[in-house]
Formats: C-alpha cells, structure tokens, sequence
C-alpha cells in the first residue's frame, strides 16, 4: 500500500493483460466496455483505499464519512433507507454504519416528528465538528486526484458518467 500509484497502474496493466486474452478467446467481447467498467472499478478501490488512510487518523472509515456527509448535506436528517439510498449502502451495512457512528457519539436516531413510525437519523454536535475538522483534508485529497485533468474535462468526465449511470440504471 506504500506505493498506491504503481499499485493502481500495475492493476491497470493486469486489466490490460486478462482483457486482451478475452478478447483474443471470445468473438464480439467487447473489449473497450469491460476496460471501462474494470477501471471504475479499480478507481473507487484506490479512492476508497485513500480516503480509509485519511480518515483512519479521525477513527473514520471512508464508508462512515459518507454517511456523515450525506447527513451533513440534508436538512433535518434522513431515514434509514434514505441514507442507505444516498449513500449506495445495503440495508444490513447502514444498519451496521448508523450502529457504529452512533456509538462514537457522532449521530442520533429518533422518532420522526411526521411519522412516529419512522426514525431520522441526524449529526450531534460532535459529528458535525468532526465534519469540519476532516473536510479541508478530504477536499485536499480529492483536488489531488483530479489534479491532472482541467475543469472543463472533469465536466465532461460527469457528463459522460452520469450517460453511463442513466446506461446502467435502464437496464433494470
């Protein structure tokens, strides 16, 4: 983990290798798709893989911190399942994550004012602080990632990724 830059080209490479076999074995495989989707694939572990050394000296897992940032970006909290939507979390894993952080002092769960069914989770004092204590260091790091592509590409890169989501999302 020392060297995550020739971790991730060295995976990269291993991608190219594997692909280039399928494609020689497999008429019609569509090599360039399945290089897209293995390099996401390799980006959110190497995103992840930095965010959790980051955010390990906060007592922070990637997977927490967005949880408290979606909490951070909704205005009187979310559900359950809003949050395991928000943050693409399985039902069993938010449960788990809401446990965790509720744990460190850094969330609430009540009843919902509107249906007293229904439980909202919110940041405590401590878990918005906390926010802003590990942000500056977050948007350090992602500024680092997309230091090498200009604005107007990183807008063009969304674009094409959010046509690729719609892709996926078709597909049921």
């Amino acid at each position: 983990m020392e060297n995550n830059h020739n971790e991730g080209m060295s995976g990269f490479l291993a991608i190219e290798q594997k692909l280039a076999v399928s494609t020689r074995r497999h008429r019609g495989f569509p090599r360039d798709q399945a290089m897209l989707v293995r390099m996401v694939k390799l980006l959110h572990k190497l995103f992840s893989d930095h965010a959790n050394l980051l955010l390990r000296t906060h007592d922070l897992t990637h997977p927490e911190y967005n949880v408290l940032m979606m909490l951070d970006g909704s205005e009187g909290g979310l559900s359950p399942s809003q949050l395991g939507e928000a943050t693409s979390e399985k039902s069993s894993n938010t449960t788990r994550l809401i446990d965790q952080l509720l744990a460190k002092g850094l969330l609430t769960r009540s009843p919902s004012d509107e249906d007293r069914r229904m439980l909202v989770v919110q940041l405590t004092d401590e878990g918005e602080a906390l926010i802003r204590q590990v942000v500056p260091a977050v948007t350090l790091q992602l500024q680092g990632f997309f230091a090498g592509i200009t604005d107007a590409q990183r807008g063009q890169l969304e674009h094409l990724l959010k046509k690729v989501l719609r892709g996926v999302e078709s597909q049921g």
